[in-house]
Parts: C-alpha cells; sequence; structure tokens
C-alpha cells in the first residue's frame, strides 16, 4: 500500500495523481524490442527533471 502525501500550499492541502493510459493505433504491440526501455528512461528522466513522482 502506497502512503498518502499530501501538499499544502497557503490555506490549502491536495494530493494530485494522474493516471496514463497508452493506445497504440489499432492496438498493435509498439513496446517491443527496446522501446519499452527507452520509454521507461525517458519517464524516469521527465519525473527527475519536473520533480514528481512515478509510481508505477
Amino acid at each position: 500500500m502506497s502512503k498518502r502525501i499530501y501538499h499544502s500550499h497557503h490555506n490549502i492541502v491536495y494530493s494530485c495523481k494522474y493516471h496514463v493510459v497508452f493506445c497504440p493505433k489499432y492496438r498493435r504491440k509498439v513496446l517491443v524490442d527496446g522501446v519499452a526501455t527507452r520509454l521507461k528512461e525517458l519517464v524516469e528522466q521527465i519525473a527527475e527533471e519536473y520533480q514528481f513522482e512515478v509510481i508505477e
């Protein structure tokens, strides 16, 4: 179970989470031959740059 992290700013408290769904055209298998590995690297790099956490 993940721990709940709340952020606060002046007079508000919030916990913001997004759910991203990846749907390739025609439902083809596109995350093959190292594409999945590279995609994971890019997401981790962007998460570090913008200071957010990827849960799964």
